[in-house]
């Protein structure tokens, strides 16, 4: 009996930290966003380089349902508000998987394969997706988990006000 409640205690635990790992409300929020540089065989991003503009960092893979669902949204969202910078950096591990995506999809904004997940580590994403809004100065102002409609007038009309 003492061996299943420690289980279910373990399982409790484990559940509440993982929450923790998809706080809505980051250590970062409110400071100047971790800055990365990342390169994959075709494209390189310097987050530094996109000061002055209002960034979308969104965290994804072709793998990931929630990722591809939101996908649309994301480049509808991209074309309406154009002086918006989607920086979209994927994990997947098979570069042809990954451009072959890419091209089925016909995603147009700037995308990057991080296969080491370098970036995940540095803002703290265990699950993807995660996207990150910075704004004009560099600040990391919101974190969206999950899936989210990205043309919802609620977050077009927040990215505006940036």
């Amino acid at each position: 009996m003492r061996r299943i409640w420690m289980g279910m205690v373990a399982g409790l635990l484990a559940v509440a930290m993982t929450g923790c790992e998809r706080d809505q409300h980051p250590n970062h929020i409110g400071r100047i966003a971790p800055e990365f540089v990342v390169s994959d065989a075709t494209r390189t991003v310097d987050l530094n380089k996109l000061r002055g503009k209002v960034v979308v960092l969104n965290l994804w893979a072709t793998w990931c349902a929630p990722c591809v669902q939101e996908l649309p949204s994301l480049l509808a969202m991209q074309h309406e508000l154009p002086d918006v910078v989607v920086v979209a950096v994927s994990s997947d591990q098979d570069d042809g998987v990954y451009r072959q995506f890419l091209e089925r999809r016909h995603v147009d904004f700037l995308t990057v394969r991080d296969e080491s997940q370098r970036i995940n580590a540095l803002y703290g994403t265990v699950q993807i997706p995660e996207t990150y809004v910075i704004d004009r100065q560099g600040v990391l102002r919101r974190k969206f988990v999950s899936a989210q409609d990205w043309t919802s007038p609620e977050i077009v009309k927040y990215l505006r006000t940036l």
